[in-house]
Order: structure tokens, then sequence, then C-alpha cells
């Protein structure tokens, strides 16, 4: 049996997404982010962004650029996504109208920026089903930007929707939403990681994804000259907060961010070792190396392979059978 039909019966798995998303605004970023990913593979996802990427008075067409490019044949892999402006902007519906009546087919999510809480999630989906159903596309994925006080106290019912796949927190809004009461030194390292009201925000966040199999999404790092720094947040981000994702502003950040918040390679030869054994027994308890093991760690170590597999990392021919499309309707990764 396939592991998912055995760790997770009659139930959603948790989302798995590549652990990197790289904005690009501008065409002349985009078309360069979408041929580094035509390079790497789909190690990393990119966003194209019309919130922030768009000149004034130039909305409309850039819209229908970005609905383009995800359309495009150079969209080899299905991992590009759009971030549209938010619900209450005058270009939301003209933005979701444009990419989804052209794109929605191989659009991989939109991202929903400065949702000031559940019911403009609810708003921003209603208007996305209504122009990428009739396109072809039935739930297209959400992801919601998470950097108002209203999100931040909503934050579990929007990852309890079913079509929100992932939140992002942004730390510079959240930040400024605090009128002075946080110092600016706070929207980057280290203070992002040791104000407490900051700290609170990333952690309501990412519990509120792990409680609902959401992928919660790190905040971006600005000093993108020092790869040091971003290698620094990507660590801290997973280890102390519980991030599995992060954004890139910068190309150079994306090698960084895929190498740190993969699995390392001891950690998939131990998952894999104990998956291969728990399946040669029909998935019941076993033990290696001394210690007991059953579904309950099963499922700690498939994610960890989902994540290697998302990645790009070399796999047994055994496990890589796991991620081959499957025969039944239950499928190893939600998109």
């Amino acid at each position: 049996m396939h592991p998912t039909q055995v760790l997770f019966p009659g139930t959603r798995q948790p989302v798995s997404l590549p652990v990197c998303d790289h904005y690009a605004g501008s065409e002349k970023l985009m078309r360069k982010s979408i041929a580094l990913q035509q390079e790497l593979g789909p190690l990393f996802d990119i966003t194209l962004d019309c919130e922030d990427g768009a000149s004034a008075g130039n909305e409309a067409a850039h819209a229908r650029l970005v609905a383009d490019l995800a359309a495009g044949d150079d969209n080899h892999f299905g991992r590009i996504g759009a971030r549209v402006h938010d619900v209450g902007s005058p270009f939301f519906a003209q933005d979701v109208a444009s990419i989804c009546s052209i794109a929605a087919p191989r659009l991989a999510y939109l991202m929903l920026p400065k949702a000031d809480g559940l019911q403009d999630v609810l708003t921003a989906l209603t208007t996305i089903n209504h122009y990428s159903q009739p396109a072809g596309r039935t739930a297209l994925p959400l992801h919601v930007l998470i950097e108002t006080h209203g999100a931040l106290a909503d934050v579990r019912q929007i990852a309890a929707l079913p079509q929100v796949q992932s939140l992002s927190f942004g730390v510079m809004d959240f930040v400024s939403a605090h009128n002075g009461a946080i110092p600016g030194s706070a929207m980057r390292s280290p203070g992002q990681f040791n104000h407490p009201l900051v700290a609170r925000a990333k952690l309501e966040i990412a519990a509120a994804c792990h409680a609902h199999g959401k992928v919660p999404s790190h905040n971006v790092t600005t000093d993108f000259k020092n790869p040091a720094t971003v290698i620094d947040d990507a660590r801290r981000a997973a280890t102390e907060f519980g991030y599995t994702r992060m954004w890139s502003i910068h190309p150079d950040q994306i090698r960084s961010i895929v190498s740190t918040l993969s699995p390392a390679s001891q950690e998939i030869d131990e998952a894999t070792q104990i998956l291969q054994k728990a399946s040669s027994v029909q998935w019941g308890p076993i033990q290696h190396h001394g210690v007991l093991h059953d579904r309950a760690s099963y499922r700690y170590y498939w994610c960890i392979l989902q994540r290697a597999h998302a990645a790009g990392a070399p796999l047994t021919e055994a496990v890589k059978q796991w991620f081959q499309p499957p025969s039944s309707p239950t499928s190893t990764t939600q998109h």
C-alpha cells in the first residue's frame, strides 16, 4: 500500500510544497526567474507579482503579462503562481479575472496580501472561484499573507479553509501596523526573531498551519547581498519557529534557502531505511537500530521524504516509486 493510504486514512495529508517561494515583479526579472527554474528544476516556486510589480497606471497590462507567462510554454513544471492586489484594491477583481481566465489551468496558486481577517479571505475565494471555475480549474489553491492584526486574530480559521494551502508572514507591514510600538530593527535579523510581539506572530502562524496541515512560509531577508544572513534566517525560521518554506526576493537567495530548508542527507537516509522496512511488513511496528517505530513516527519520516522529493534530493528507486502518479484516487501531494 502507498504510504498516504496507510498513514493518513480518511484524512487529507499535509500539503507539500517546494521550500522556496521566489518573488519577481518586473518583466525582466520574471523571465529570468522562469529561465532559472527551467535550469534548476521545480526546486522552488515563482510568484509573479501584480501588487508591487506593476507601475502605477499599468496594472491591467501587467496582470495580462503575468497571465501569459503563467499559461505559456516556458512554465515547464506548473510551479508558477501570482500575487494579486488585496481585496480592498480596485485592481483585485481585475487581476483575478485577467489571470484566471487565461492561466487558471496552469497556475500553481494565487497569493492574497493584506487580508484583514477571515472575511477578506472568503471574499477573495468567492471571486477567485467565480473566474477560475469557468476556465476549467476548481479549488485553485490560495496562499495568504498574514500581516495585519485582523488576519493574525483569525489565523487558525484562515488556515482551516480547505482551499488555503499556505500562510506567509509579512513582517514589515506587521511591524508598521504597531504604529512605532515595535522598533524598526524588528523588521530584520536578529530583532525579527527576538522581539516578543513579532516572535508571537510567527509562532501563531506556524502553529495554525501545522494544526491544519498547511505550509508556513517565512518572510524575506532584505539583506540579499549577504548569503550568510539568508542561511541563518532560514535556519532560525525552521529550527526555532517551525517554518518549512521561505520567500526569496533575489535569485542569489534561492539556492541558500533550498539547501538550508531541505532535509539533510542523513535524515533522508534514516527516513528511507525506516519506511522501506515498514513497507516490507505492511506498515506494522518495526525496530530500527534498537528503537521501536510505528505509524506515529512513520508520518514524520514520510514528511521528510516529501520535502526531500520537492527539493530534488537523490532518492532510492523504491522511494521514487511512491512519488509516481498514483493508480488510486489517493494523491502523494496537494497542488
